[in-house]
């Protein structure tokens, strides 16, 4: 099995409902997304397939969370707005986007340096 990894960052703001019904103040992130595909076979390339398509894949994924308060997308209002909930939003929408024969592992989102989630199948 090959394995292949891209990362992307985006700034974003959110705030978490915290058990007792609160919310946490609004507050920023530099989010770092890592995503790792796999596959058994390389290409014709000799790769899993190539890291700039990959990597726009990704971009395109995160685009609609750049520079916005990330309460306004309504899967992460309804769900809570915690790395955990990203990982997995993120992991759903880009999955169909793969080429055929390329499995998407397990996405990574890093709200800070040393608190990251992964979510993967």
């Amino acid at each position: 099995m090959f394995t292949v990894s891209v990362e992307t960052h985006f700034w974003a703001s959110h705030q978490l409902v915290l058990a007792d019904g609160s919310k946490e103040p609004l507050h920023r992130h530099n989010w770092s997304v890592t995503a790792d595909v796999s596959s058994e076979k390389l290409n014709s390339m000799g790769l899993v397939m190539d890291f700039r398509q990959l990597k726009a894949m990704v971009d395109k994924t995160i685009a609609e969370f750049d520079n916005m308060a990330l309460d306004k997308i309504d899967y992460l209002r309804r769900n809570n707005i915690s790395a955990e909930n990203m990982a997995g939003y993120i992991y759903e929408k880009l999955e169909p986007k793969l080429p055929q024969g390329v499995k998407l592992e397990a996405v990574r989102v890093v709200e800070e340096p040393g608190c990251s989630a992964k979510f993967a199948k």
